[in-house]
């Protein structure tokens, strides 16, 4: 206990010595913050991506591998990989009226596409939280 008190009063020592680094400190973060949440599109769990699927009829846009994809997908997905997404944007033109769900492989590879994508005009982009391993982790189809 006596450690943890001591911690928090040399943490409180630092901060009062050094104010206007932890300011900075904490101005950079909420930037960061920001700028990545503005980019990456919104981030929704697996209860969502079904609701945005079967009642907003989403386009879910897979955007693993091939092979990644034909190993198990979700049902109806569109395969569009990361790295030929700026050649293929127009083959998802018409569904700029739609709202689009990316799916990749763990939740971590969503962000660039989905800028892409809103800079190409669709305005209702989501990322599945988690991605294929998290659509697997709660037990919900996969097709082959």
């Amino acid at each position: 206990m006596q450690r943890v008190l001591d911690f928090f009063a040399q943490m409180a020592e630092f901060l009062g010595n050094h104010y206007l680094l932890a300011l900075a400190f904490l101005v950079v973060m909420t930037l960061l913050v920001i700028t990545e949440g503005r980019k990456g599109g919104k981030s929704v769990s697996t209860q969502q991506a079904t609701t945005l699927i079967n009642r907003e009829n989403a386009v879910v846009v897979d955007i693993r591998s091939k092979k990644d994809y034909a190993a198990g997908h979700i049902v109806d997905s569109l395969n569009i990989p990361s790295d030929t997404m700026t050649k293929r944007l127009s083959e998802l033109d018409k569904y700029k009226d739609r709202p689009v769900l990316l799916v990749c492989a763990n939740g971590q590879h969503s962000g660039p596409c989905s800028k892409q994508l809103k800079a190409a005009g669709h305005s209702n982009v989501n990322r599945l939280s988690g991605g294929i391993a998290g659509w697997r982790a709660d037990n919900l189809p996969l097709v082959k």
